[in-house]
């Protein structure tokens, strides 16, 4: 008769909540013992889109409080909360409207132009 060898939790938080997940383990001695497991972390997000940003490590917010500011971040306009992509649509939406008020403003002057030479 092999009786289960029964585990306890090693830390003081004794219920099965998220925070408290464990795995069963054998040691070398043969023992079955808890171990605790991390959550899983989620990476950064892009605000535009919602696709998940290159070059921001995927690390729970503690581990990234530790993080020195040049690994969490991208080197470039909206780095760490906007990807490449989305930022490039900004520029180039941005360019497009100044383009067009120029067109707009040319427009309007070469029909007063046309309202000048009738007069």
């Amino acid at each position: 008769e092999n009786m289960v060898q029964r585990l306890t939790y090693r830390k003081r938080h004794c219920y099965n909540t998220k925070s408290n997940k464990v795995k069963v383990v054998k040691t070398p001695g043969g023992k079955l013992i808890y171990q605790y497991v991390d959550k899983a972390a989620k990476a950064a997000k892009c605000g535009g889109c919602g696709k998940t940003i290159q070059g921001v490590p995927q690390v729970r917010p503690r581990q990234l409080s530790r993080l020195p500011k040049r690994r969490k971040t991208v080197t470039r306009a909206y780095g760490g909360a906007v990807c490449g992509g989305c930022v490039k649509e900004k520029i180039v939406r941005a360019f497009l409207i100044e383009e067009q008020k120029i067109v707009k403003h040319i427009v309007k002057k070469q029909q007063q132009r046309q309202k000048n030479k009738k007069a």
